[in-house]
């Protein structure tokens, strides 16, 4: 992979899922796997910030009245349910963690379902940059990771899953896209592989 025609696509990097209070912390049945997805991913982000690598977080914030969510089941019936990602909220907000990195990181906005692509400007972004493949991390991982992944593929990118900056509802959720889903359409590295894949071509 080119730092030059690569983005790093972060999902829902919000206080709702990340903040030790979060409404959506508890979705995850391991809460320490919440916090190594966040200290894997910004470790990522400090290794390749100073690299032309596109850096791109996603947030997904929903209108009080939740009228984006009319017909929901699942998740995001439980989003609706438990008043998350409202917009106006600290837990809608993006963690504070991402203001280290300044205008390093392109917020784009739009995003109120699953599928980081509909309703965004994300794909005319990636295009506008000659990104040519993409990385995609953080929550959760058979939903939010999934769907971006192959709106990604049916795009044209090259897509890589990090498995360490991912994660399901629970270990053999995750383990199992990791090994039969995201095959399917991309490849799955750790931050470490992503990132060494990343220096070689840059040296």
């Amino acid at each position: 992979m080119n730092p030059k025609s690569t983005a790093i696509i972060m999902v829902g990097y919000q206080n709702d899922y990340f903040a030790a209070n979060g409404i959506l912390r508890g979705v995850v049945e391991e809460p320490d796997r919440v916090d190594s997805v966040l200290v894997n991913t910004l470790d990522f982000i400090r290794a390749v910030v100073s690299t032309p690598i596109t850096i791109i977080s996603t947030p997904i914030v929903l209108e009080p009245g939740y009228r984006a969510l009319a017909n929901s089941v699942g998740i995001l019936d439980t989003i609706k349910a438990s008043g998350a990602f409202k917009a106006g909220t600290a837990g809608a907000d993006n963690i504070p963690e991402l203001t280290a990195f300044g205008d390093r990181i392109t917020y784009v906005k739009g995003k109120v379902g699953f599928n980081a692509f509909s309703s965004t400007e994300l794909d005319r972004i990636l295009k506008e940059r000659g990104i040519k493949d993409v990385l995609v991390a953080g929550m959760v991982t058979s939903l939010c990771i999934d769907s971006t992944g192959r709106a990604a593929y049916e795009r044209g990118y090259g897509v890589q899953i990090l498995s360490d900056c991912t994660s399901a509802r629970t270990r053999a959720e995750q383990d199992f896209f990791c090994k039969n889903i995201f095959p399917l359409y991309g490849g799955v590295l750790d931050s470490h592989q992503a990132l060494e894949q990343l220096t070689v071509v840059a040296g």
